[in-house]
């Protein structure tokens, strides 16, 4: 397993933060996902599999967790990746759907903060899900279905969606959510 590697571009301003004080960040990167860091000051970064890994999936998992430090989460909310191995990284890139285009990204992600970041914190609460408006991106991380609902919710505003009715599916999905967490408590129960 060991020599596969990877490659990552991340902000030069980012670097830093991927370090961490001390270089405590990338340690415990390296440490947790059994991965080599090799980072130059432009943001050029080379993730290799040490010799010990027998898994190779920690690969993808550390590319994950340094793309999302790459595009402004914390390094204590990326770790949540590596704590939980159900916790996934998502990112949609509105290049993809604008072009090169400055004034559309940088209104849809006006629209995606809300004034004072309310649209954000709303998508974060009611998704549970960690959401990251950075550059040209927006970075999502949780489970499966947190991560879902939130990208669904800034899909919806990217295609024009008055913010009320974006609300209202978060609200929806978030009962729902709720009530399928209540219902695999409530089954183990009532077999007693």
């Amino acid at each position: 397993m060991a020599g596969l590697d990877t490659f990552v571009r991340i902000p030069k301003e980012r670097v830093g933060i991927l370090i961490g004080p001390e270089g405590k960040v990338k340690q415990h990167i390296e440490e947790k996902l059994q991965v080599k860091l090799d980072v130059d000051s432009e943001g050029s970064i080379t993730l290799t599999l040490s010799e010990k890994a027998t898994d190779p999936s920690l690969l993808l998992k550390a590319k994950d967790v340094v793309t999302a430090i790459g595009r402004g989460f914390t390094p204590e909310v990326t770790f949540r990746l590596i704590r939980n191995e159900d916790e996934i990284f998502d990112l949609i890139d509105l290049r993809v759907i604008f072009g090169r285009s400055e004034s559309d990204i940088k209104r849809i992600k006006g629209r995606i903060i809300g004034a004072e970041g309310k649209t954000r914190k709303l998508i974060e609460e009611l998704s549970e899900a960690d959401v990251v408006v950075y550059g040209h991106t927006v970075g999502l991380i949780g489970s499966f279905e947190q991560v879902d609902t939130a990208h669904n919710a800034v899909q919806m505003i990217i295609e024009g969606c008055q913010h009320h009715t974006v609300y209202n599916y978060l609200q929806k999905k978030r009962t729902e959510l709720k009530k399928e967490k209540l219902d695999l408590w409530e089954k183990p129960r009532s077999k007693r």
